[in-house]
């Protein structure tokens, strides 16, 4: 009697299938696009490390005595993850790498990384002056992320000034092009965020990034922008690109009240996706930080352990 070939072990259908789609997905990109940043297919499992935003504690930033850097990342290692995100925001305009030097070393005694930092700006702008100081800006924190040893940077895209939605994707696109450069020779990526504007929907930020010739771009995932009647959908279909993932406490479906996140569901849909890399907490629901935080960090562990 013939030996019939034993059936494959369910995980490895699951991961055959994943493999599948995440091929077949190549295949939908239109033609103009065929030198554009395909999905990251990475190997082995799924893997994230866990990492906290000071973004989180936006409105504490205002007064030194209550929090700076030096004590967010004491926070950080205190409730035991891994990482820290140091929003640009919070570091005077007139930084020193002197300073960011002290700031990296404080957390490296801690045993914390610095998982990224954020800057705000647009690139939806017509060439001139104003697009220019945006680009330099953006360049003078690659600089910065390169000696604070913070490996991305989240980006925005922005809303289309003096020019059509599809003008302005093309000037995010050079944009990104010309400053994805700049940041792979400094071993910096970055991640556009899912900020409204012209990336408000998938689709808009997937034309975007598959555009994008660059090494070093991909999405930085914020899992509470986008509003859509399935946010999960949308965000499972911009997965496959993330560099960086940031977890929101609340979605907001649209023509809906804000509602708890899933966060067992987006551990899902990043799982799916087989990424790997910093998933952090930016929290922006109202109860207090230094409260609600340490609960929603644990409560994410969980899901992303289960």
């Amino acid at each position: 009697m013939r030996n019939c070939p034993a059936a494959p072990a369910a995980g490895a259908v699951d991961m055959n299938r994943r493999k599948f789609l995440q091929h077949a997905a190549l295949l939908t990109i239109p033609a103009a696009l065929a030198g554009a940043v395909e999905p990251f297919l990475r190997s082995g499992k799924p893997r994230f490390n866990l990492s906290l935003a000071a973004y989180s504690f936006r409105d504490f930033f205002k007064d030194a005595a209550r929090m700076d850097f030096y004590k967010f990342i004491d926070l950080c290692a205190d409730q035991g993850i891994a990482g820290a995100e140091l929003t640009s925001y919070y570091f005077p305009k007139d930084v020193t790498d002197d300073e960011l030097r002290r700031v990296r070393r404080h957390a490296f005694l801690r045993g914390v990384g610095i998982s990224g930092t954020a800057v705000g700006n647009t690139f939806a702008l017509p060439d001139g002056p104003e697009l220019e100081k945006e680009k330099a800006g953006v360049k003078q924190w690659i600089d910065r992320a390169a000696v604070l040893g913070a490996p991305h940077i989240r980006v925005f895209a922005g809303s289309a000034k003096g020019l059509d939605e599809a003008a302005a994707r093309r000037q995010v696109i050079k944009s990104l092009e010309e400053l994805g450069a700049y940041a792979a020779a400094k071993g910096v990526w970055l991640g556009v965020e899912n900020h409204g504007g012209v990336v408000a929907t998938p689709d808009g930020l997937l034309e975007i990034v598959k555009a994008v010739n660059s090494t070093a771009v991909g999405i930085n995932l914020d899992t509470g922008n986008f509003h859509g009647a399935d946010p999960y959908a949308e965000l499972a279909r911009c997965a496959p690109w993330a560099v960086n993932v940031q977890v929101k406490v609340e979605i907001k479906r649209a023509g809906a009240a804000a509602e708890p996140a899933d966060l067992k569901r987006i551990a899902t849909l990043l799982r799916e996706a087989s990424y790997q890399g910093w998933v952090v907490l930016e929290y922006e629901a109202k109860p207090d930080p230094f409260t609600a935080v340490p609960e929603h960090l644990k409560a994410l562990r969980e899901a992303l352990g289960a």
